[in-house]
């Protein structure tokens, strides 16, 4: 039987230390929050020495910024998937629920996201907003999208807060579960019909 250190010392005989010591990161971070997190708590979860996590993060830093890109690619890749199950006219809607979705999920990845991105070490990718919202009418390079992208980030982030208020079960029930109350709540904020043209 493999015990978690001979399988992280197996891993990183196949240079895939820096997957495995975010996979303990990640891990540490969603048991005990992103305080918890340690190049040291990191090494031992591994099951590696100290030393190790040095040769690919020069501190804790940078492991969380590495984690944090790692977010946001993996809410890249539930957004493309939400997006390509609809029909143009609901790729908002889709996206924004993809979105509160992963939030809601990973909260203490999620938490690492934004943290990065409010110490101006990463910008989270718009890409799939500002192409939905092009779709249905913003011209390319205006303030309209600007606005409007900003208005949708700012919602969906809002919604990956609130959803998980217990008064709001009752509806999620009756409208068939959370994604379905997620939708009728995106469906009716103002930010996600066709912006207007300039």
């Amino acid at each position: 039987m493999t015990t978690k250190g001979e399988s992280a010392a197996k891993r990183y005989l196949h240079g895939d230390l820096s997957r495995a010591l975010l996979a303990a990161a990640r891990h540490i971070v969603e048991a005990e929050g992103p305080s918890a997190l340690s190049l040291r708590a990191v090494a031992r979860e591994a099951g590696v020495s100290a030393a190790a996590p040095y040769h690919h993060f020069k501190d804790k830093a940078e492991l969380l910024s590495a984690l944090a890109d790692q977010g946001w690619r993996e809410l890249g890749g539930c957004m493309v998937k939400a997006r390509q199950a609809v029909s143009e006219e609901g790729q908002l809607t889709a996206l924004g629920a993809a979105y509160v979705v992963f939030a809601r999920a990973n909260p203490a990845l999620y938490r690492v996201m934004f943290e990065a991105v409010r110490e101006g070490q990463q910008e989270p990718n718009d890409r799939l907003m500002r192409e939905a919202l092009i779709a249905r009418g913003a011209t390319p390079g205006s303030p309209d999208l600007t606005f409007a992208t900003l208005a949708a980030w700012s919602a969906v982030h809002g919604l990956a807060d609130l959803a998980g208020m217990r008064r709001f079960d009752e509806l999620k029930a009756e409208l068939g579960g959370e994604r379905a109350f997620l939708e009728a709540v995106l469906d009716h904020m103002r930010v996600f019909p066709s912006p207007r043209r300039d």
